[in-house]
């Protein structure tokens, strides 16, 4: 009797369903940018606290001296808004104080962003002698008084008959130990030592390094440091009120110091100057603050 080999294939297993897409970290992302009321609340609530000392600038500025010393105080614009501009402006001399405060900050940012970058790279990368002491001496002077060393650079000033030159506000801020060591710290996380060695291999330059490889590595660390610094300069009035005098150079915060004047101070001319002032700032911000966010958001990342 002869068995009969059925050629018949087995059943095929059943083909497991294809499980569902993972998350990505984007969705996860997006999920958790979804702020709820309490999120948006506190926001608004800080967003008026930041906003409110120049709302009552500019409402201070539209009214009379008299009114503001009444009780209780304006809480809205009045119609006095150009005519105290007007005064502020020619009182004031705030067109060359203007003029003025945009040189000595632009250039004081300009010369610490750079020096700063070259310093902060020597630092971070470079082998030399000293280094660590050199740093640490960098660093220290940073726990010195600027009120300590008023009187010995006023001397130096004098003797270089710089008195009321816009010079003798910019050389002695040209650089500082913040910036040095702010980029210091950034360019030893973003810069790879493997990248500059490579550039040395191929016959590169300590200036063509620094220009082509270093400037553009802490690009977002130069734009942050040289936001920081501009508006420093731009408010700083300790030293610009001691080496300049209003009737010569001076600059928006020695002029503000000069509205003050008088047995009785018109504290809306006062505000409508501080409004000039301010003025600058927030246009510079409107037109730039989406490049620094990015620069600063950027640095994070790298770092």
């Amino acid at each position: 009797m002869t068995t009969t080999v059925s050629s018949a294939s087995p059943p095929a297993a059943p083909v497991p369903a294809a499980p569902p897409p993972a998350r990505t970290g984007r969705n996860r992302a997006g999920k958790q940018l979804h702020g709820g009321w309490i999120t948006y609340t506190v926001l608004i609530l800080f967003t008026l606290g930041s906003l409110f000392p120049l709302v009552w600038t500019a409402i201070a500025a539209s009214r009379t001296n008299t009114r503001l010393a009444e009780t209780p105080p304006p809480f809205w614009f009045g119609g006095n808004l150009f005519s105290n501009l007007d005064t502020a402006w020619n009182d004031a001399n705030m067109g060359a104080a203007l003029l003025n405060t945009a040189v000595v900050a632009g250039t004081i940012a300009a010369g610490t962003v750079l020096f700063s970058t070259i310093a902060g790279f020597a630092f971070a990368k470079l082998r030399f002698r000293f280094k660590n002491l050199l740093l640490t001496l960098t660093i220290g002077t940073m726990m010195v008084p600027p009120q300590l060393s008023v009187v010995p650079l006023y001397m130096v000033v004098a003797k270089l008959e710089w008195t009321d030159q816009l010079q003798a506000v910019i050389l002695p801020t040209l650089v500082t130990a913040f910036g040095v060591f702010f980029m210091r710290q950034y360019l030893s996380q973003a810069l790879p030592t493997e990248l500059i060695e490579a550039a040395r291999m191929d016959g590169a330059s300590s200036l063509r390094i620094v220009w082509h490889i270093v400037f553009p590595a802490a690009r977002p660390a130069m734009a942050v440091l040289g936001m920081l610094t501009f508006v420093q300069a731009w408010n700083d009035f300790f030293w610009p009120i001691i080496a300049l005098t209003q009737t010569g150079n001076p600059t928006v915060q020695v002029a503000l110091n000069g509205l003050g004047r008088g047995y009785i101070p018109d504290q809306s001319v006062i505000m409508a100057g501080a409004l000039l002032g301010t003025l600058p700032l927030l246009i510079a911000f409107v037109l730039f603050g989406k490049q620094i966010v990015g620069g600063i958001m950027q640095g994070a990342v790298k770092g």
